[in-house]
This record gives C-alpha cells, structure tokens and sequence, in this order.
C-alpha cells in the first residue's frame, strides 16, 4: 500500500514519561500531538492526542538521546511513511485528496477546525484516521482525539507497545539508548 502527499512520523519518546509523538507534515512544518497510550489499529479505542509545539519537518528524521534540557531522553522513530488528506464528501464517506496543494490547503482548514482526517501509509500504521479536537482537560488544556476508522486495517485489541522495534532501525529504546546520542535532534 503506498500513496500520500505529505509525510508523518511517530517518535516513541522515553522522557519524563513513554509517550508518542505524532507528526504530520502541514505547511512546511510538523504539528505534533502527544498521545500517552500510543497510537491504534482498534476502531473502539480512541486516544488521548495532547498538542505539542510544531517541528521542522527534518525532525523526522531523528532517532537518539536528547541529553538534557526539554524533552530529554532516548526517541525512537516507532514509525514513518506518508499521507492522505481525506475529505468528507457525505456522513461516513471520504475521498483521498490526490494533489499536493489542494491537500494541503485542506489540512490547514481541516487544522483550524479541529477536525482533520487522513489515510496513513506507514510500517505499523495503515489506513484512514480522525484527528478531532475536544473541549480539552477541564477546559484548561486544548485536547485532541486519535480515532481509527473502520476499514480493511483494523486490528482489535491492537496496543502500540506490542510493536517495540523502530520502523527505521530496528532497535529497541534499549538498544537506542545504549548507543547514545548520535546526532543531534535538529
């Protein structure tokens, strides 16, 4: 399966806390969410996407330790590929959207209103997603919602943890850490 304008990234990032972050490639950088349980392949589960700042698309590119300061700790690229744009064209059906600017100016709309959708051609995520921005955490926090639409990709039970090699170099946080820094994250 390969298709997609734009390119994402999943970091598996061992700081404070394991978490993972999410990152699609719209205008010109990486808007990035992130998501304490991992991402899903399971349709009912729905997972918590926290907004984090935005990233230079070469980020995606990094695997390694941040030594300290903000974000320190081992990260891992848990998984990479490219994009779709969905748009909504009746109640339950999407179209991919096949040119490079008018995907692109849909996700920047789709951005603005909380509402983007999408279809992942990744190592480990494959198929047509929903990032919908809630009401957030007691309404203090903006707070977004990772869903999984039903299509031929769904795994029930499906748990990001289970799947612990990274995408680009088969190594676990373990071994990443282990080797060190590396390069530097840009």
């Amino acid at each position: 399966m390969s298709g997609g304008t734009h390119v994402y990234v999943v970091h598996k990032h061992k700081a404070t806390a394991l978490h993972y972050d999410f990152r699609l490639e719209i205008g010109g950088a990486m808007p990035s969410w992130s998501i304490p349980k991992g991402p899903t392949l399971d349709p009912t589960v729905r997972r918590l996407a926290m907004p984090t700042g935005p990233h230079d698309l070469e980020y995606r590119h990094f695997e390694g330790t941040i030594p300290s300061g903000y974000g320190a700790g081992t990260v891992m690229i848990w998984d990479q590929g490219t994009y779709a744009v969905e748009a909504e064209v009746s109640k339950g059906a999407r179209r991919k959207l096949e040119g490079r600017a008018e995907a692109e100016e849909a996700a920047e709309a789709a951005l603005r209103d909380g509402n983007l959708k999408f279809t992942l051609y990744g190592a480990k995520l494959l198929g047509s997603f929903a990032l919908v921005r809630t009401k957030g955490l007691g309404g203090t926090r903006e707070a977004w919602l990772l869903i999984k639409h039903r299509d031929d990709f769904c795994q029930a039970g499906y748990d990001a943890n289970d799947h612990d090699l990274s995408a680009e170099t088969d190594r676990t946080l373990v071994q990443i850490a282990q080797a060190g820094q590396g390069a530097n994250p840009p």
